[in-house]
């Protein structure tokens, strides 16, 4: 059998990742099995494992796509000539709310809060994301009020924690509402 190159893997491994994210979100993390998740992504279980050790794999893989994505627009927030604001960076944030991303999400938390695995997985996304939000509005801060780098930072700690507070509870809502909620939307 041919082997893969680095470039087949990492789509494979999104493949999986994907397959798991629909499977998580349409039957919850406890009730999804890897048996779900091959009938999904239409691979074999063997090709499963060979890309993933176990579900806590899968999920942390998923936390990672989801920040990567993030991360990167983030960044071009941040780096832009004219940084958004925090009300249009939380805006722009919450309009990328995927309902079903924001439910695997959403049991990922409720996971945490007794599988140390998923709590360091969860601990870590959020932290990152922190941070890039924090990165972000003290750009925003050092071009809009032209404050020194550091004076920047200083303040927008507390703004970061509020714009993040305010994700996460929208990320919430957005988790709770019914299929038929989310196209009525």
């Amino acid at each position: 059998m041919p082997r893969l190159t680095d470039a087949r893997k990492e789509l494979r491994r999104t493949q999986i990742t994907e397959a798991a994210v629909r499977c998580f979100s349409r039957n919850g993390l406890e009730r999804t099995s890897i048996a779900d998740i091959t009938a999904e992504s239409g691979l074999s279980t063997g090709s499963i494992y060979a890309h993933y050790r176990s579900k806590a794999d899968l999920v942390q893989a998923s936390a990672h796509t989801l920040l990567a994505k993030r991360a990167e627009t983030l960044g071009q927030y941040a780096a832009s000539d004219n940084p958004p604001d925090p009300d249009e960076l939380l805006a722009r944030l919450i309009a990328t709310i995927d309902p079903a991303r924001a439910r695997v999400g959403v049991q990922t938390w409720g996971e945490a809060t007794t599988n140390p695995a998923i709590r360091a997985i969860v601990d870590d996304t959020v932290d990152r994301m922190r941070a890039m939000v924090l990165d972000c509005v003290t750009a925003h801060l050092a071009k809009a009020e032209d404050l020194a780098p550091a004076r920047a930072r200083e303040h927008a700690g507390p703004i970061a924690d509020r714009v993040m507070a305010l994700y996460l509870a929208e990320l919430l809502h957005t988790a709770l509402q019914s299929p038929t909620e989310e196209t009525a939307t």
